[in-house]
C-alpha cells in the first residue's frame, strides 16, 4: 500500500527531528502494511529556492538513506509545494514532482480560493505535463471550496485525502461518501511525528474496508499511481 504524503526526513521540516524519529515512523507505518511512502517535505518560494530546497532534501535524505533496512517502506522523494502567485510560470516546477513521476503534490491556501489562483493551477495541469495532486483536500472544504475542486477536477487533477478525515467521527460518513463517488484518489498519512501526527493510515484503511462495498475497495487500490515505474498505472497529465 503507498502512502503518498508524510513528512519522515530528518530536521527537513515540521516534520521528523532525528534519524531515530524517521526509523520509528517507517517502521510504524511498515507495521500497518505499507509498503511505499512519499517523503514530502514542505516547499515555501519564500523561504527557498528550488535548488536550496533540493540540496537540502538530499541531505536529509542521505542521512536517512544510510540507517534504512529492507524492512521497511521504500521511500520515494517528493515534496508538499505551498501555491503561490505565478507558481505555474516557475521553470524549475518539474524539479520538484514526485520522484520518477510527473506528480506534483500542492497545498492550497486555507482560505476562499479565488478564480485566479483556481485558473492558475488548471494551467499547470493543462500546459506543464505536469499532474496535479492537491494535498489533503478535506482541510479546504470549510473555506466552501467545493465547486473549485470539482471544476479541477473536471480538468484532470487529483485529489489526496489524509487517513484522519475517516477516523475523525464528526468527518468519517462524509469522507467514506466521497470516496464511493470517486473523489479521493489517494490516500496519505501526511504523519510528522510519533506524538501528536503519527502514522495511521492503516488505521483509515481498516475503516474504509469496513465501510464500502469490496469491488469500490479494489476499484479504488487498482487506480493507485505505480511509482516504481514498471507498472501502468502511473498517472499522466493527459485527459
Amino acid at each position: 500500500m503507498l502512502d503518498i504524503h508524510s513528512h519522515i526526513l530528518p530536521k527537513m521540516d515540521d516534520g521528523s527531528s532525528s534519524v531515530e524519529e524517521s526509523l520509528k515512523l517507517l517502521r510504524t507505518s511498515a507495521e500497518q502494511g505499507i509498503t511505499e511512502i512519499a517523503a514530502t517535505p514542505h516547499f515555501y518560494a519564500s523561504q527557498n529556492s528550488p535548488q536550496k530546497f533540493l540540496e537540502r532534501r538530499a541531505a536529509c535524505a542521505a542521512r536517512l538513506q544510510e540507517a534504512l533496512t529492507p524492512d521497511l517502506p521504500r521511500v520515494y522523494l517528493g515534496a508538499e509545494v505551498c501555491y503561490f502567485d505565478g507558481i505555474s510560470r516557475i521553470d524549475e516546477l518539474e524539479a520538484l514532482w514526485l520522484q520518477s513521476t510527473n506528480i506534483l503534490l500542492l497545498e492550497m491556501p486555507f482560505a476562499k480560493w479565488s478564480r485566479r489562483m483556481v485558473n492558475e493551477v488548471a494551467e499547470i495541469q493543462n500546459r506543464r505535463d505536469t499532474q496535479v495532486l492537491l494535498a489533503h483536500i478535506e482541510r479546504y472544504l470549510p473555506f466552501h471550496n467545493s465547486d473549485a475542486l470539482q471544476s479541477l477536477r473536471a480538468q484532470g487533477v487529483k485529489m489526496q485525502c489524509n487517513a484522519l478525515f475517516f477516523l475523525n467521527w464528526r468527518t468519517k460518513r462524509k469522507a467514506v461518501k466521497m470516496l464511493q463517488r470517486g473523489e479521493i484518489d489517494v490516500l496519505g498519512s501526511d504523519c510528522h511525528n510519533m506524538t501528536t501526527r503519527p502514522p495511521r493510515l492503516g488505521e483509515a484503511i481498516q475503516v474504509i474496508q469496513k465501510s464500502v462495498e469490496r469491488d469500490v475497495w479494489r476499484e479504488f487500490q487498482r487506480n493507485l499511481p505505480d511509482l516504481s515505474g514498471k507498472g501502468e498505472r502511473l498517472w499522466n497529465s493527459a485527459h
